[in-house]
């Protein structure tokens, strides 16, 4: 026998048989025909709206580390502390250039108001002050740079460093995000533009969460890649917990309504190419109806093209009917 038959075979043969018990317990929905969000899936990368990179800005081997992946820190908090000695001493050497600037500029404004030096002398004794103070406040500030702070309010997503790393200039240290605003950015394929310039919302589905959230704002960016002609679309999300950027998601985009048949996705039993539903007739017995599917639409809900009518009622946890189908048997 061709094994590709076989489980049509058996599908076949349920389809004729119902249970000798009455079913009892099963959750059960009425199909019938109601409107539906007409969508369109683009797969898509939860990310931060507001997120930054901290990098190390001085030289230096990595002394203290105060925070770690996934804890919470508020703006200014330490982070790092990085050994800065050699920029200590760069400071130190700028405080001693400045004050001899300052005394050679007094003693050459006095000697020129005796006119003993002639004015050019007293400019450029003056550049040479003013100099020697901007490199006093730049090695202060690199001297500053040894403390690590965070620029936010927000929680660290990933640290880059460990204790006793060499840090350099540049090198990043800390990612840290704001969790309250996050998005998800889909491509979206080019024959698919003309319908994204008319969506005005749409749902995300996280598949690993179990979970669908409604989307605040949908916006298309008005460009498009060269390479692969996709358009990226941004969709705001409102505050989802559990989700983390790099978290992968589903959008389901509406381009429409359509009056259709359908069923819960849930309630769908496969095997190959083979799809079919337990049905409750009208005295309580329980029938499996192989059905012809269409897309997926709404939320989590699979259009029915034959196998069902207005008022079937289908027991949306197969699990469960299997059982007491076996055992009605």
């Amino acid at each position: 026998m061709n094994t590709n038959l076989f489980p049509r075979l058996v599908f076949a043969l349920l389809m004729l048989s119902t249970a000798a018990l009455a079913a009892e317990g099963l959750p059960l929905v009425v199909v019938k025909p109601h409107a539906v969000d007409l969508t369109f899936p683009a797969e898509s990368l939860v990310e931060a709206v507001q997120q930054a990179t901290v990098g190390a800005q001085v030289a230096g081997r990595v002394l203290e580390v105060k925070a770690d992946a996934g804890q919470s820190v508020r703006k200014g908090e330490l982070l790092m502390r990085i050994d800065a000695r050699e920029a200590e001493e760069a400071a130190r050497a700028a405080e001693a250039q400045y004050a001899n600037a300052k005394v050679n500029y007094e003693r050459t404004k006095n000697l020129v108001a005796q006119k003993f030096m002639s004015s050019a002398t007293l400019d450029k004794a003056r550049a040479d002050f003013d100099s020697a103070g901007a490199n006093r406040a730049a090695a202060g500030a690199s001297q500053s740079h040894a403390s690590i702070v965070s620029p936010m309010n927000g929680i660290v997503a990933r640290r880059h460093a460990e204790m006793g790393d060499m840090a350099t200039p540049g090198k990043p240290l800390f990612t840290i995000y704001e969790p309250g605003g996050l998005r998800v950015t889909a491509s979206v394929p080019q024959y698919r533009l003309q319908d994204m310039r008319r969506v005005t919302t749409a749902r995300v589905e996280f598949p690993e969460l179990g979970k669908w959230v409604a989307a605040t704002a949908v916006k298309l960016l008005p460009t498009a890649d060269a390479t692969t002609h996709v358009s990226q679309v941004r969709v705001s999300l409102p505050e989802v917990p559990e989700a983390t950027p790099g978290m992968f998601a589903r959008v389901h985009f509406v381009i429409g309504q359509a009056e259709k048949l359908t069923v819960p996705a849930a309630a769908v039993l496969r095997r190959g190419e083979v799809a079919a539903v337990y049905v409750q007739t009208a005295d309580g017995r329980l029938s499996l109806r192989q059905l012809r599917l269409g897309d997926a639409v709404g939320q989590g809900e699979i259009e029915v093209l034959a196998g069902l009518v207005a008022g079937d009622q289908v027991v949306t946890d197969p699990v469960k009917a299997g059982i007491q189908m076996k055992a009605g048997k």
